[in-house]
C-alpha cells in the first residue's frame, strides 16, 4: 500500500534551501519515492489553511517513507533544511 508525505514547508533561507533542494531528490529516490507536489500554486478552498509551500511524497509504503526520513542518505539534507525551514510534516497511508 502506497504511503505519503504531506508536508507545509515555511522557507526562511532561500539560498541554504537551494542546497537541500539539490540533495533531497537521490535520496527520495533511493528508497523508491518520487515528489507529486513541490511548492506548486496554492488555492485554499475551506478552513483556515493557507500554506505557502506544499510538498507531497509518494513511497511505495509506509516502512520505506518512515526508513527514507531515517536514513543515513537523507540525514545532512534533513540537517539543512531544520536550520532554513520550518515545517509540519505528516505520513499517511493510502490506498490499495
Amino acid at each position: 500500500m502506497p504511503a505519503y508525505l504531506i508536508g507545509e514547508v515555511e522557507i526562511a533561507d532561500p539560498e541554504g534551501y537551494k542546497e537541500y533542494a539539490k540533495l533531497v531528490p537521490a535520496t527520495i529516490a533511493q528508497y523508491g519515492g518520487k515528489y507529486l507536489v513541490r511548492g506548486g500554486a496554492v488555492e485554499a478552498k475551506e478552513g483556515d489553511w493557507n500554506p505557502k509551500r506544499v510538498v507531497v511524497l509518494e513511497f511505495p509504503t509506509m516502512d520505506q517513507a518512515r526508513k527514507w526520513y531515517h536514513s543515513p542518505e537523507y540525514g545532512p539534507a534533513l540537517a539543512i533544511r531544520l536550520k532554513c525551514a520550518k515545517a509540519k510534516l505528516i505520513l499517511v497511508e493510502g490506498v490499495s
